[in-house]
């Protein structure tokens, strides 16, 4: 798959949320979150500074589910991008 322009294809990553005082935080609590977390698996021609094979944080209000094959994949725009982890 190739994206096209400034999109960007992912993987989310569920994570467990671990709240200061220590508490685990369920699944529908996390889904409150305005960020979420993923990994790159597609670029588009047009993005520059992310790479496939990255983790990422995105702001996931706008983003959208896409099925390709029988997966779901999560395509977002680079600027929804918030923090790449190195």
């Amino acid at each position: 798959m190739r994206p096209i322009g400034k999109y960007i294809v992912l993987q989310p990553i569920e994570e467990e949320i671990t709240t200061d005082s220590g508490l685990l935080l369920s699944g529908e609590d996390a889904k409150q979150l305005r960020y979420a977390r993923g990994v790159t698996v597609a670029v588009g021609t047009d993005v520059e500074a992310i790479y496939a094979g990255e983790e990422l944080y995105y702001d996931k209000r706008s983003s959208y589910t896409m099925m390709i094959g029988d997966n779901p994949y999560t395509i977002i725009s680079e600027r929804d991008v918030v923090v790449v982890l190195h």
